[in-house]
């Protein structure tokens, strides 16, 4: 009779886990990287040499780093030992045919141009296809892809969901496409002045916001009839196929991979920086389903990259990508990547820290307007944030903000609705344990916010300023 309570409740806890039980990240730990700890007039130093610029830092500086989550991941076993399997030839390497496969077996895209990542993919489709003048819509913008279509001549169009700009919406797919707001653009300007629609999956700068497969295959039924073509900005996509299975009805029994495959049939072309989902290093590439695209797109690499069969990459970087391919649309693998972020996101609520909702699937974004509500967009409110972070305690944000989006022509800066500080988490590197200490840090920097002071950008580079600009505190 002694043992009867600790025994009863012993089996509501047994009868709770069957419905709630815990889950771990699918591998073990097989070699570990020192990080080098440092003090708050460490960090200072550092800090005032970047800039209060988290890019210009050194990353020896930086404790935990989730300035991005681009070829940022620890690569497999699998991966390591298919490097030593690279293929150096000049043309023709095995390690091209093996990547040419995977792509075709997972994604369903017919010819493949490599590429040195997602950007060098992004400036042969935008030369391709963009004329002077023509209109490119698509759900929200990313700052290298406008900038690709800007500079070959092109106007970006946002025809995201009203929702996307909202950091309070639980919207559960605030990456979908307004496709009013398509129609009018195509009623404005005429088919003919939208080479393609710019459609991404897990929006970036939304938050990692998925589209669903509904709005996907309603977007091409409408641009199919009219010629218009839809590119996929396919750099997150299992993450977005993870989303659809748990929140789209009918996608339940669907396995990763084949929610995969089924968004890419919906689509005409991809460009794909494989830095993100595949799990390398380095990388990316073009994909496409029009053999004279691809014609066109296979001879101009050869002028920015290198050969249609390597293009700007080794042969064992090619290897890594192909197998790391696989590995992301595994349903175990996915889980995990998504669960990190996710445990991430409900510590930070739990501490009473503004984020974007619903939590998506690559990173936490914190609501700067809402953490620093004294600061105005002119005073770079994200970005003084993400040093602060810093400051407190060496983990490396970054801003997505009215930095990130840069000028108009005329001069003007865009401000954009969401001013947000996106803490991207690598995958397969970090553990539980850090993302407890990242909410940590974020909450003692919100007890002290009324503190904080804006920025006042000192320095400012011609294109994509986010990455090399400079501050001082006001």
């Amino acid at each position: 009779m002694v043992y009867a309570v600790p025994l009863q409740r012993l089996n509501q806890i047994i009868m709770k886990s069957t419905y709630h039980r815990s889950w771990a990240e699918p591998y073990k730990i097989k070699m570990v990287e020192l990080l080098r700890m440092t003090t708050r007039a460490q960090r200072l130093k550092a800090i005032r040499e970047a800039g209060y610029n988290t890019f210009l830092l050194r990353s020896d500086d930086v404790y935990i780093d989730l300035l991005t989550d681009s070829g940022t991941a620890a690569m497999s076993d699998q991966q390591w030992a298919g490097l030593m399997m690279g293929d150096e030839s000049y043309a023709g390497s095995r390690n091209f045919y093996h990547l040419e496969s995977a792509i075709q077996k997972y994604y369903g895209y017919q010819y493949i141009v490599p590429t040195h990542q997602g950007r060098g993919a992004e400036n042969l489709i935008s030369k391709i296809l963009i004329k002077p003048g023509d209109v490119i819509p698509g759900n929200m913008y990313f700052t290298t892809t406008r900038l690709h279509q800007e500079l070959a001549g092109g106007i970006f169009a946002d025809i995201i969901i009203d929702e996307a700009h909202d950091p309070l919406s639980e919207y559960p797919f605030k990456g979908n496409i307004d496709l009013k707001k398509l129609d009018q653009l195509v009623q404005t300007h005429g088919a003919a002045k939208i080479p393609y629609v710019s459609m991404a999956t897990s929006v970036n700068m939304a938050g990692g916001q998925p589209i669903s497969m509904a709005n996907l295959k309603a977007l091409y039924e409408y641009t199919r009839p009219l010629g218009i073509r839809v590119i996929h900005d396919m750099t997150r996509v299992a993450e977005n196929a993870w989303f659809i299975k748990q929140r789209e009805p009918g996608y339940e029994k669907h396995s990763v991979r084949e929610i995969v495959k089924e968004i890419c049939s919906y689509t005409d072309g991809a460009t794909m920086s494989a830095k993100k989902d595949a799990l390398v290093n380095i990388g990316g590439f073009l994909a496409l389903n029009d053999w004279d695209l691809f014609e066109e797109a296979r001879n101009l690499v050869v002028v920015y990259e290198g050969l249609h069969t390597y293009g700007g990459l080794a042969g064992r970087d090619m290897e890594a990508m192909a197998i790391g391919i696989g590995e992301s649309v595994d349903n175990n693998h996915m889980h995990a990547r998504v669960g990190q972020v996710e445990y991430l996101g409900h510590k930070m609520e739990e501490y009473g820290i503004p984020i974007v909702r619903p939590i998506g699937g690559h990173g936490i974004f914190v609501d700067a307007k809402r953490f620093l509500p004294h600061l105005s967009q002119d005073q770079y409110p994200a970005q003084a944030l993400a040093a602060e972070i810093y400051l407190d305690s060496g983990v490396r944000t970054m801003e997505r903000g009215v930095v990130s989006a840069g000028r108009k022509s005329t001069g003007e800066n865009y401000y954009p609705k969401l001013e947000l500080v996106r803490f991207t988490i690598p995958r397969r590197v970090y553990t539980q344990a850090h993302m407890d200490v990242i909410a940590e840090s974020a909450f003692r920097v919100l007890k002290r916010a009324k503190k904080i002071r804006g920025l006042k950008m000192i320095y400012e580079p011609k294109y994509l300023r986010f990455f090399q600009a400079r501050f001082e505190p006001l």
